[in-house]
Order: structure tokens, then sequence, then C-alpha cells
């Protein structure tokens, strides 16, 4: 019997009922990787030999009916910018190849400590600056749904591996939609958290203010129980908040009879394809006949959100990626003479064409003449951004929309466009800027590639989320396409 599409939920379930073995799972997803990822190629790096040491433990502890961790035994995959002691983590580019940290991110600890089975490291945009994973020096993640579309980036490895049934749950990250964008393109479960819900420590920095780390999953519920295991403040995470409730299952299956959701004028207007539109309104109407009251408001600002977000994440991506010199780690071009030309040479031979292209953008905006103008400017932007959020947010207990303009594209037709590939963050990015919680869950298709609804919160209002979400999934669901991947 193969597991590869059982839920987190589901397994857990059959391994403490003991009709199954942590081994046993482990090797089922082995072989599923074996058998698809050929194909799918979600993953950069496998973790065999310790995943299989670690499960056959585990087993041990199952016999002793010590089964201790929300997620015993299962297994996860982990984007490739998330710190992993002992394995390669590479962030995707040619500058961090042969990498091995030394150290553990915190949502690694935290998600061993709940014995949960590392599997291996997973695709990604190089540094996570791109929307399709086509960015990355190593290979190009193809669409589970459909191999000539994109799945998604910048965590396209992490949403193709969990519709592809190769991992019930991975982990991304979300700067400006990196996690929901993704999940909606591979129809599937996306949450990006609060920011500050989860610790940014042992995460490879891109836009400090924006980047936040989330679970990708195949159902609601098992999103809400990944997230309970991550979050929390964190002493080496200074933007980490002091918030303690980590309670997001206990509302999953109550009705939203006369909970307020808003609809913006904005987000269906242009730009927005004609089947996303349609997808959305269906579902509208899908939460109005589950007792929700939706209602039609402004997001103003909404607009301003792509440009604000470019420069602002381009700057922080100059100041975070200036640490990578060809020096203390990473890329060493051997063709260097010089200071100056061990400099240039290894960020120019290291960095591929999209992350030099923002590491400019970037540099250009903080200097001398043009800090105002633009990244002071947007700045200001950002906090217009958050007020929109907060006005609404007084009559309103969730913000909902399409997660992206249109389905996901084909592979190598935007990759040449930079302006619309930037284009497809406009829904996402404001919630990163305003720093709210934001979930995708699969709505729709069209021409057999999935469409993603963007359910957004109230700060550290997860739960709720997690509520309305769950609701609308027991009415739409995509979860009997899996089989046919």
């Amino acid at each position: 019997m193969s597991i590869r599409y059982e839920s987190v939920e589901k397994l857990s379930e059959m391994i403490k009922n003991k009709e199954i073995k942590p081994s046993e799972v482990v090797k089922d997803i082995y072989d599923a990787i074996e058998e698809t990822d050929p194909t799918i190629k979600s993953f950069l790096a496998l973790d065999k030999e310790n995943a299989i040491k670690k499960a056959e433990e585990l087993d041990e502890l199952q016999a002793k009916d010590q089964m201790e961790g929300k997620l015993f035994g299962i297994p996860m995959g982990i984007k490739d910018n998330i710190i992993t002691e002992g394995l390669e983590t590479t962030c995707a580019s040619k500058m961090l190849e042969g990498f091995v940290p030394i150290y553990e991110s915190t949502v690694m600890k935290k998600l061993h400590a709940e014995n949960a089975v590392l599997i291996g490291k997973l695709n990604m945009d190089e540094f996570a600056m791109g929307g399709s994973t086509e960015t990355s020096y190593f290979k190009k993640t193809v669409n589970p749904f459909d191999h000539k579309a994109v799945p998604g980036g910048s965590s396209g490895g992490s949403a193709a591996a969990v519709a592809a049934g190769l991992v019930p749950f991975s982990l991304g990250s979300d700067t400006g939609g990196s996690i929901r964008q993704p999940a909606a393109y591979c129809g599937i479960v996306g949450m990006k958290p609060t920011y500050g819900r989860v610790s940014r420590f042992g995460l490879v920095a891109f836009a400090s203010s924006l980047d936040q780390i989330g679970p990708l999953t195949r159902n609601v519920k098992d999103n809400a129980i990944v997230l309970e295991t991550i979050v929390g403040v964190d002493k080496n995470d200074s933007t980490s908040a002091p918030v303690e409730d980590n309670d997001f299952t206990s509302d999953i299956g109550k009705d939203i009879k006369g909970m307020k959701i808003a609809l913006p004028k904005e987000y269906l207007g242009e730009g927005v394809s004609d089947e996303v539109k349609e997808a959305v309104r269906n579902a509208v109407e899908i939460l109005e006949g589950e007792g929700a009251i939706v209602e039609e408001v402004s997001l103003p600002n909404t607009g301003y959100g792509i440009p604000s977000y470019y420069v602002i994440a381009s700057s922080e991506a100059s100041s975070n990626l200036s640490r990578f010199d060809g020096i203390r780690y990473g890329y060493h071009s051997k063709e260097a003479q010089t200071l100056d030309e061990l400099y240039k040479f290894s960020r120019s031979e290291g960095f591929g064409k999209e992350v030099k292209r923002r590491i400019l953008l970037g540099t250009f905006a903080l200097s001398s003449g043009y800090y105002d103008a633009y990244y002071k400017k947007s700045q200001k932007v950002r906090t217009l951004i958050r007020q929109d959020f907060d006005k609404v947010f007084e009559d309103y207990d969730v913000v909902v929309g399409p997660t992206t303009p249109t389905a996901a594209f084909n592979l190598g037709e935007e990759i040449n466009d930079p302006l619309t590939m930037y284009a497809n963050d406009l829904l996402t990015t404001p919630v990163n800027l305003a720093g709210l919680p934001g979930i995708s869950v699969p709505c729709g298709q069209t021409n057999n590639r999935p469409i993603g609804l963007q359910f957004i919160g109230k700060p550290f209002d997860e739960k709720t989320l997690y509520r309305v979400a769950h609701q609308f999934e027991q009415q739409y669901n995509l979860h009997d396409a899996y089989q046919n991947l």
C-alpha cells in the first residue's frame, strides 16, 4: 500500500495505532521520489542514509509506546535556503554550491524535537529571487499538474514535492508571495504566517523585513498542525514576536456563519484573468452558502505594492548579499589576481542574472541622492498599504481574493521578461509589506492548471484563517486529483 498521498494527520494516526512503522513510511517516500522526481525535479539533495537511520530509531520508540512529538515519524522536505546542519544548503546558487552548514536553523530544531524525519532539500529560485523556480542554478522544477508549466516560485520545489506526493509537508519561505504563489500554481495549501510568528534564525536572508518561513501541505488542517510546531519567540531572532498562542487547530471544523469577509475590488481588476475572476466569484458563492457575509471593499494603495515591494526587497537584498564576497565562504574565483578582482569575479561568476539584477537595483535605490526618492518613499507607501488593511479589519474578519492574477504559465514563457514576472506578485506582495498572515487554497482549475484563493487575516490571527479556509475546503478541494499526478 502506497502512503504517498496520505495526510500528515492520517499518517500520524496510522503510526500511533502501529498500523505502519516510521521506517516503512520513509521507505515508501524514497520509492516515490525515485519513481517521480526525475520528472518533477523538486529535490536538490537527499538525506537518505540519515533519514532511514532516524526512522529505524523511531521504530524502536514506537514498539515501546514512546511516540512523543506531533510529527512523530512524518517525512518532510525543506526549502534549500533554510539551514540544515550537516546537509548541503545552496539556495540553488553556484555561490553556495558545496556549502555544508555546521549549525541548525531554529525551525529545524523544532521539527527534530517533534520527531519529524528530514527527507531532503528542495529546489527554489536562486536566493529566493524569482517566481517560477527557473532561476535555480541546478535544475528547473516542473508543475506536477502540467509538466509544461512552472510550479511557481521561489518555493517551487517545496510546492511541487507536496503536490506530487513526495512528502506530506514541506517548508518554504515567503518574501513577496513565495509560498502562496507556488501553492496556488500546484493546487495545494500554503501559509505565510504573520511577520515575526516564526523565527528566521537559519533562514538565508533575502529581505529581512519581509521574509517569513511557512508550511506547504495538501490540506488545511495539516498546515495548521505543522505551523503549531514551528512558531514561537526565539532569542536568536530579534524580530521574532513574543506571542505565546500557538493553537491553530481548535477552531477548525467550526462554522463561519455571520463571519464578515471583505472582497477588495482591486483584487479583481486589471491584469486578473477571466478564469481566475470566475473561480473567485464561485468561491465567494460557496462562502456565502456557508453563512459568511461577503462585501466589496477598497484597498486603494494595492497598485503601488509591486513598485514599493521591489525597491524595499532589492535594497535589503543588496545589503544582505554583500556578505558573499569570495573570501569567507561561498564561491571563490580562481581567476582573480587582486582583491578588487576577487570581489568582482567571485560575485559576477557566482550569482545568476536575476540576483545580480536585484543587487544592482537595490544598490542604486540606496545610493546617495536616490535614497529619499526611492527607498524612503517606498517605506511610506508600505505604511499606507498597512493602513488600508487596518481600516478594513475594523469591520471585517478576513480579506479574500485570488492568490495570483493567472494560473501557472509555461516554462520559458516569462523568464526573460522581468516586468511581467514581477507583475505576477500583484496580489501577494501587499501581505508581506503589511506583515500580515495569508493562506492560499485551491479554488478552481483552468486547462488542468490549479487556481488559488487567498485569505488574508489580522496580525497573529492565523487561527481564523485556518477556520475559514478549512470550511471552504470542505466544499471544494483537489485532493482526488493527486492520485493522477
